[in-house]
């Protein structure tokens, strides 16, 4: 498989800790972008302050005021060269306009939200097939928060009450926009207690890794393979690769699942995890006394 020569940075959310999809509500008044230093890295990834980096808030229920914020946030940074594509419909998503726009920039950067806005409307459009191109064969960035990072990977969690995880059929999963494939991204991962329901996904697709993004943390993924964590927070690794036990096909829907020998990695700032080798990697080593 050819390796793109782009880069994924997929971020845990919180720039608006006042939405809260599982309960079906939004608050317009919250929206505190907490990632600068994780906007900084995206604007280095992209090529510096110059760097053309267009935010696509298809995902949000509130697209003016995302993208103002985020325009808000980048311009604290020195970053003036932002753009706002506001593509609401499939008819926005085969837009000339917005089209060219995604050629000529040098990366995209998708908000949160609902992610299955970002499946929905731009599945098998011109503009999504352009993004995979550039990817892959362009220095080319995508960044994505909260449920613009769900929706990279081929597998997509898209709905799962956090309270009901434990039960089969609780957690919805569908195809994503498939920028890395073998991967499962679940966001506010610590803040909304979402490790029964990644686990789930993991159990039911043990080809997949489970990485779980705390608020304030992302990971930045090279070659399609090398993973460096960044931001505040912590990254949950979920590896089902060696279960043992499962049962998950089996129980009738609603009854609660059970796994053995599921594999969990903490990774903090700095830590690596390579996906092909399925391989732990520690950023900081504890200097060891003479």
């Amino acid at each position: 498989m050819e390796k793109p020569k782009g880069k994924l940075i997929a971020i845990g959310g919180a720039e608006d800790k006042g939405t809260d999809l599982e309960a079906g509500y939004i608050h317009r008044s919250n929206l505190n972008f907490f990632e600068l230093g994780i906007l900084k890295r995206i604007d280095e990834e992209a090529g510096g302050v110059n760097a053309r980096i267009e935010v696509i808030t298809t995902a949000s229920s509130i697209p003016k005021e995302v993208g103002q914020n985020y325009l808000d946030a980048f311009s604290k940074l020195g970053c003036n060269n932002i753009g706002h594509i506001n593509i609401r419909d499939r008819s926005d998503a085969n837009s000339s306009e917005f089209y060219d726009r995604i050629r000529n920039c040098d990366g995209v950067m998708f908000s949160g939200g609902n992610q299955l806005r970002l499946t929905s409307i731009f599945g098998g459009t011109e503009i999504l097939a352009l993004i995979h191109e550039r990817y892959l064969h362009d220095k080319f960035l995508i960044a994505g928060t909260s449920a613009g990072a769900m929706a990279m990977s081929n597998t997509m969690i898209y709905e799962g009450s956090s309270t009901k995880a434990h039960l089969k059929g609780e957690v919805k999963i569908t195809t994503g926009l498939a920028f890395i494939r073998d991967v499962i991204f679940d966001s506010h991962f610590d803040k909304r207690g979402r490790f029964g329901r990644l686990a789930q996904a993991v159990g039911a697709n043990p080809s997949c890794i489970g990485i779980g993004l705390g608020e304030d943390t992302g990971i930045i993924i090279s070659h399609g393979n090398e993973m460096e964590a960044i931001g505040s927070g912590m990254v949950i690794i979920v590896d089902g690769h060696h279960i043992r036990h499962s049962n998950i096909a089996d129980v009738p829907e609603g009854n609660p699942i059970s796994l053995e020998n599921l594999h969990v990695h903490f990774m903090a700032k700095g830590d690596k995890y390579f996906l092909h080798g399925r391989k732990f990697e520690a950023g900081f080593q504890v200097p060891v006394e003479k």
